[in-house]
C-alpha cells in the first residue's frame, strides 16, 4: 500500500540569490544534519589539511582516553609550530590538553594526546586513520596528529565537512571547540577562530596553516535550528569567505520538516485484532534543507494488512522521502498503540461439545 504527499519549500523569494565565490583552491557548504552540499568546488580534492587535522585527532583522544587522565609531558612532544607552550615534566590533564590542541592549535599537545592515549603515535595515527574509514572518508589519510606537512597527509572539503558534522555531535568536542579562551594552569589559551567572535552563531572549528597546505579552515554556524558546516582549503581571504557562504546558505536554504516524530501519517487495516485498524506513526523526525520552489515527497510503504497481536513501536512500514526523483532517507512506521487479538469464536460444534463433555 502506497501513500503520497508533498511539502513545498518556501524561502524567502528576496533572498533568491547565487552562490558566492571565494578565493579556495576548494571548499564546500554543507547542511550538518542530512548532509545536503548547498554548494562547493572541487569538493573531493585531495589536498593538505593543516591543523584542521586536529578535529579528528580531538575525536580519537576522546574515544579512547579519559578527560581526567593525568599526562606527563615528554621532551619529543615539544614539537615545532603552533604551540600551547609545554614543558617537558609538566603533568596536565587530558581536558587541559584537548584545550590546548583546538584553541591555540598545539602541535606539542598533539603530540603528548597521541602518546598517552595510544601508546605511541603511530598508533594513535593509525586509529584516526581507521576512524576516517569508518566515517567515509574516502578521500583522507592521516601520517601524524598535527597536521605538519607529510607524505601521505591529506584530506578533502568533503571529507572535513563529514567529519566536522560528526564532530559538532559530540559534546564535550562541542564545548571546547566553542570556547573562545581558557584559563590552563597560568596560562591563558585564545581560540584562533575568529568568527566566534564576529559571526552570529558561529559554534567552531579549527583553524590550519602549513606552507604546502595555505590557510586551512573548517567552522560550523547554526541559526533558526539548521547546522551548516563551512570548508574552505588554501584560502588566504578565508574569514571573508566564511562569512559569506553562511549568509548565502541561510538566505537561501530554509530547514524543512518533512516527517515529524511521532505524528500519525496513516492507518491500517488489521486483521483477527480487537480492533480494526490501527493508527501508525513516524518514529523519528526528518529534516532537509530547501530552497523556494524544491519539493520534498513523502511516500509510506506498508503491508496490504496487518495481523493482531501489535504493539505499541512496533515497526510495520516505512516512510520514503525524496525529491527529484531521488531518495533522502526511510523513517519507520511504527503502531502508535497496541492491539491485542480478538478471542476466537467458538464454532456450534465445539460449543456442543463442552456442553456434554
Amino acid at each position: 500500500m502506497l501513500m503520497v504527499c508533498s511539502l513545498l519549500g518556501c524561502v524567502d523569494c528576496a533572498a533568491a540569490q547565487s552562490a558566492p565565490q571565494t578565493g579556495a583552491e576548494a571548499f564546500i557548504l554543507m547542511d550538518a544534519g542530512s548532509g545536503r552540499v548547498l554548494t562547493g568546488k572541487n569538493t573531493e580534492q585531495e589536498l593538505a589539511i593543516a591543523s584542521t587535522t586536529k578535529i579528528m585527532t580531538a575525536l580519537v583522544a576522546l574515544e579512547t582516553g579519559n578527560l581526567s587522565d593525568k599526562v606527563t609531558v615528554k621532551q619529543n612532544h615539544l614539537k615545532e609550530g603552533s604551540s600551547m607552550y609545554l614543558r617537558a615534566g609538566e603533568v596536565l590533564t587530558l581536558e587541559e590538553l584537548l584545550y590546548g590542541l583546538l584553541l591555540p592549535s598545539g602541535n606539542d599537545a598533539a603530540e603528548c594526546i597521541a602518546d598517552h592515549c595510544s601508546g605511541g603515535v603511530e598508533r594513535f595515527v593509525a586509529r584516526m586513520n581507521e576512524k576516517a574509514a569508518a566515517l567515509g572518508m574516502t578521500h583522507t589519510s592521516f601520517a601524524n596528529p598535527s597536521g605538519l606537512d607529510a607524505q601521505g597527509h591529506y584530506s578533502c572539503a568533503l571529507d572535513m565537512a563529514r567529519l566536522a558534522a560528526y564532530a559538532m555531535r559530540e559534546p564535550t568536542f562541542a564545548r571546547i571547540a566553542a570556547t573562545r579562551t581558557a584559563a590552563v594552569g597560568e596560562r591563558m589559551l585564545g581560540n584562533h577562530n575568529k568568527l566566534l567572535a564576529s559571526l552570529e552563531g558561529c559554534s567552531g572549528l579549527k583553524t590550519g596553516y602549513t606552507d604546502n597546505a595555505g590557510r586551512t579552515l573548517v567552522t560550523c554556524c547554526e541559526r533558526d535550528g539548521m547546522r551548516l558546516i563551512a570548508v574552505t582549503l588554501n584560502d588566504r581571504s578565508d574569514w571573508a569567505d566564511h562569512a559569506a557562504l553562511y549568509e548565502y546558505g541561510f538566505a537561501a536554504f530554509a530547514r524543512k520538516r518533512a516527517v515529524a516524530r511521532g505524528e500519525e501519517y496513516t492507518l491500517a487495516p488489521v486483521r483477527g485484532g480487537t480492533q480494526t485498524s490501527v493508527s501508525l506513526a513516524a518514529e523519528e523526525s526528518f529534516f532537509y534543507p530547501v530552497t523556494a520552489g524544491e519539493e520534498l515527497l513523502v511516500s509510506a510503504r506498508l503491508p496490504e494488512e496487518l495481523t493482531a497481536p501489535l504493539t505499541a513501536g512496533q515497526a510495520v512500514g516505512e516512510l520514503i522521502v525524496s525529491m527529484d526523483g531521488r531518495e533522502l532517507a526511510r523513517v519507520p512506521l511504527v503502531c502508535a498503540e497496541p492491539v491485542a487479538a480478538a478471542e476466537k469464536k467458538q464454532s456450534l460444534f465445539e460449543r456442543l461439545f463442552d456442553r456434554t463433555g
